[in-house]
């Protein structure tokens, strides 16, 4: 999957035709001789960075849950503008982002940076359109819903389609999702009180660019040459690294203070205490953590497997007997978030501790498919 999104990438760069498919065969949804997802009583949607690694998910998770659309924009920078698409079975070209190209969209679902969502969310919000942001742009505003569809849906309750007031929803740090979709049912069940973070974070996490270089590196790392490090400023094959997030005054990353801030917003629960060490390991896609939960109310482990069975996009992979647990290529490409090694903190008496160990694919779940989930409840 991998080294697809990375062809796809290389294809458009060189002004090449990109042809996109969800589904080897057919390589779009057919059903009666109609096609899926494009329906009139769909909403009109627009796609801001559909090149980019996540861009290219967006379309791959609208096609695998045969999203409604009556139309759809494929939008990214001037460099890209001009080129073909195709997506589900019909040709596109790639246009170029402006401000008028909201005009008439429903949804627009952004992932082009921080930057670029600034300047042109605010701008799609005022034409009407409902934005759906995986930047970190607009997470911590007040009156911004920062959502897990899962988690807690009713932070966008208020928002409705086809109102004519245009809105903006912020999709929560990757980390942050696929921690709390674990985290979060247990936190119904006994509430947590502390939770320490330990994140091993894959290249997909820092983009198409990175996955590359990653690529690139282990190549030139096996024939003995010096590896290429352009977008990290150390070598990232064989080896692994604090996150390369900026470091801010309390010692912390700004990876690290978004776990703590976003968990705080999506709980409803300023005084949760919230603690969190990223890394970056040189795993292509899907990322890891392993958390330790301090909960109000006793929860043993066995309450606490029968919980995480049950909750809507987990699925546990526990099986001490044959060592067998989560890992990072299991989940590629998945939409579940797996979690395991779950079992009682020996640290902490009377059932008041958990340690648990989670994977999730960082561009699926912690990124595309929760912002078409949010669209979903748009619907």
């Amino acid at each position: 999957m991998a080294t697809l999104q990375l062809l796809q990438s290389s294809v458009l760069a060189k002004g090449g035709h990109f042809s996109f498919s969800a589904r080897k065969q057919p390589p779009w949804p057919w059903r009666g001789g109609v096609r899926m997802g494009l329906r009139e009583d769909g909403p009109s949607v627009a796609v801001v960075g559909v090149t980019g690694a996540v861009g290219q998910e967006f379309l791959r998770v609208l096609s695998d849950r045969d999203f409604p659309y009556h139309s759809i924009k494929m939008l990214a920078s001037a460099r890209s503008a001009g080129k073909p698409l195709s997506f589900e079975g019909r040709e596109y070209l790639i246009e170029e982002l402006k401000e008028s190209s909201f005009e008439g969209v429903d949804i627009a679902l952004f992932s082009a940076g921080g930057s670029i969502s600034k300047k042109f969310g605010p701008i799609a919000v005022h034409l009407g359109s409902v934005v759906v942001d995986n930047s970190s742009a607009f997470r911590m505003d007040e009156g911004v819903p920062l959502v897990i569809p899962e988690v807690n849906p009713e932070a966008m309750a208020h928002i409705k389609l086809g109102s004519g007031k245009g809105a903006l929803i912020a999709n929560p740090n990757c980390s942050t999702i696929i921690c709390l979709m674990a985290a979060t049912p247990l936190h119904r069940h006994a509430k947590v009180l502390r939770m320490v973070v330990s994140t091993y974070q894959a290249a997909s996490g820092a983009g198409a660019a990175a996955m590359e270089e990653l690529e690139q590196q282990t190549r030139e790392v096996l024939e003995g040459k010096k590896p290429t490090c352009k977008i990290f400023n150390q070598q990232y094959a064989f080896n692994l690294f604090s996150h390369n997030a900026p470091i801010v005054s309390n010692g912390y990353n700004e990876e690290e203070m978004k776990l703590v801030k976003e968990t705080r917003k999506i709980w409803n629960d300023p005084n949760v205490r919230v603690t969190a060490t990223c890394i970056r390991v040189p795993v292509m896609r899907a990322h890891a953590e392993s958390v330790n939960l301090q909960f109000e109310k006793p929860l043993d482990e066995d309450t606490a497997r029968e919980i995480l069975k049950n909750a809507a996009g987990v699925v546990v992979i526990d099986d001490r007997s044959s060592n067998r647990f989560p890992t990072p290529l299991e989940v590629s490409s998945k939409d579940d978030v797996a979690v395991g090694r779950i079992r009682s903190d020996l640290s902490q008496t009377g059932n008041h501790g958990l340690d648990i160990f989670i994977c999730g694919d960082q561009i699926r779940k912690g990124a595309a498919l929760n912002a078409i989930q949010i669209a979903e409840k748009l619907l």
